[in-house]
């Protein structure tokens, strides 16, 4: 799940972020706050936010030196620094530890938006890069077993368009018979297979990454959003973004056990 963590002593400046990101493309962003570095270690170690929001002047303890231990924990997780003091010093310092952006109270609109733009855009685009991998590059199509051909492809494309036909004739068969042949063989319609195999691998990318559900509906052959959540309720009984919780829910119990 995409996740947000702002950690900020001064509650209308969390909630002028949280205004700002629920206001925008990135609402899909699950947001969590700490006005402590105590709770906001706890809320780290629980789960890696996609982004870390921090004041540079916390109760608990310096928010450069808090950020440079988050980037400890997770090399990778953008790191935003904000406050009020226009000083260089806290500049160079966010700018060498690594620090992903310094932007100064009261945060406007447009540069958080464009940092974001920045910083998270990319980290979305390798976790699709990520989660959709062909499990080979090559197809070859074995005339003596067409139906174990068709299901090797799909399994292979499944996140391209793929027609009964379009199959059909890679396997060298008449679409009628395909279809019967594939009803019988595999004891689901191809359609009813093609849309399995798609929820399977949503699954996956709902478990391991912090998607969004149009960018996994996209990416595993669904044309749209809504479609893609009726196929997966009629799968698996529940929605994707119930899914997602359901998992989310269980391993945070996990994590809570290890604490």
């Amino acid at each position: 799940m995409a996740e947000l963590l702002i950690v900020d002593t001064d509650k209308r400046s969390r909630k002028d972020v949280r205004d700002i990101v629920e206001n925008s493309d990135y609402n899909y962003l699950k947001i969590y706050e700490s006005s402590t570095v105590e709770r906001a270690m706890m809320l780290l170690r629980q789960n890696p936010p996609n982004a870390l929001i921090i004041d540079a002047s916390l109760p608990d303890m310096d928010g450069i030196a808090f950020g440079k231990t988050a980037l400890q924990l997770y090399p990778d997780m953008p790191v935003i620094v904000i406050t009020q003091l226009k000083m260089f010093e806290i500049a160079q310092a966010a700018i060498n530890e690594g620090f992903s952006a310094y932007l100064l109270k009261p945060l406007s609109k447009f540069e958080l938006l464009s940092t974001f733009e920045r910083v998270l855009k990319p980290g979305l685009k390798k976790e699709v890069n990520q989660a959709i991998t062909h499990q080979g590059t090559n197809f070859d199509s074995d005339l003596r077993k067409p139906i174990q051909s068709a299901v090797q492809y799909i399994q292979l494309y499944y996140n391209e368009s793929i027609t009964l036909k379009g199959l059909a004739d890679k396997v060298y068969l008449s679409p009628s018979y395909f279809s019967k042949l594939f009803k019988e063989e595999m004891g689901m319609t191809f359609v009813e297979y093609l849309s399995w195999i798609r929820v399977q691998k949503s699954k996956s990318m709902l478990r391991m990454s912090s998607l969004p559900i149009d960018v996994i509906a996209n990416n595993t052959g669904f044309a749209n959003s809504s479609y893609f959540a009726t196929t997966f309720k009629k799968v698996e009984g529940k929605t994707p973004t119930q899914y997602r919780e359901l998992f989310f829910w269980e391993q945070t119990k996990k994590n809570k056990k290890l604490l």
